[in-house]
């Protein structure tokens, strides 16, 4: 699987992410796939139980992706997941085998005000 390829496969992850469509979603990994969220010390085995933890999820969701790079058998997404109105800023870190997902890791940031020690530097972002 070529980077165009590995690109657009990214592309129908989020998409169906953002969509729930939870079979589609879940396309891009293989079945002995691996997720961890080093924050809450959480590691899912397999894509079979990635899918039915997020399918367990009951909170609404949307998936706002700000930018994908990478190269090769790794990849990195920014998005803002959304939960019940509630933004998180995440990133998701993808290692590719025989062009599907063989890991993932994920890592969430909750928003905060800006420092009023820096203003005087910084432009707010939209």
């Amino acid at each position: 699987m070529d980077e165009n390829q590995i690109r657009d496969a990214l592309d129908r992850h989020w998409a169906a992410s953002d969509k729930n469509d939870f079979d589609a979603e879940h396309a891009i990994y293989q079945a002995d796939a691996v997720l961890d969220y080093p924050q809450s010390g959480e590691r899912i085995r397999g894509r079979d139980l990635i899918q039915a933890s997020r399918v367990a999820q009951p909170n609404a969701k949307r998936f706002d992706v700000r930018r994908i790079v990478g190269g090769g058998d790794l990849w990195v997404t920014e998005f803002v997941l959304t939960y019940d109105g509630r933004p998180s800023y995440a990133v998701s870190i993808m290692e590719f085998l025989d062009g599907k997902v063989v890991r993932e890791t994920q890592y969430f940031a909750d928003p905060f005000e800006p420092g009023p020690s820096r203003a005087q530097w910084v432009e707010r972002m939209g």
